[in-house]
């Protein structure tokens, strides 16, 4: 056999390797209490509480929960990826590995009752605001 055929038989092996080879799917799964709170993640609504994504990358995520007669939530959360996705690992669990990894993570928050502001406190806070004016 020659050169250029044991070259062309091993680039074909390698492609069909790598056609055949596992992934990594990350997911992510939002829960709130309580449930059905509105889910926006990184400017982008993703639904309503519990719900699941997948995601690409990881890294700080803005999130924003709102609900009805509850406090608004906004803050960001880290996801850290795991051992085997930094280099050179990487390159063996999501190319080599004919396995599928299934990456899942899952955040929980808590929301709070509204505050009810009386009539009082709401003219004390404008009368407040009226003095630093």
């Amino acid at each position: 056999m020659g050169k250029c055929s044991l070259f062309a038989l091993l680039a074909f092996g390698l492609s069909i390797n790598l056609l055949l080879a596992g992934c990594v799917e990350r997911k992510l799964t939002i829960n709130t209490e309580p449930q059905g709170a509105l889910v926006m993640l990184n400017d982008e609504e993703i639904g309503t509480s519990p719900v699941t994504v997948s995601f690409e990358w990881y890294g700080d995520y803005w999130v924003r929960i709102s609900k009805e007669g509850y406090e608004s939530l906004n803050t960001h959360r880290p996801l850290k990826g795991p051992w085997y996705d930094g280099f050179p690992f990487d390159f063996f669990a999501q190319i080599v590995n004919p396995d599928r990894i299934v990456d899942s993570y899952e955040w929980t928050f808590e929301l709070e009752p509204k505050k009810q502001i009386s009539r009082e406190e709401l003219i004390q806070n404008a009368e407040k605001l009226k003095k630093e004016l």
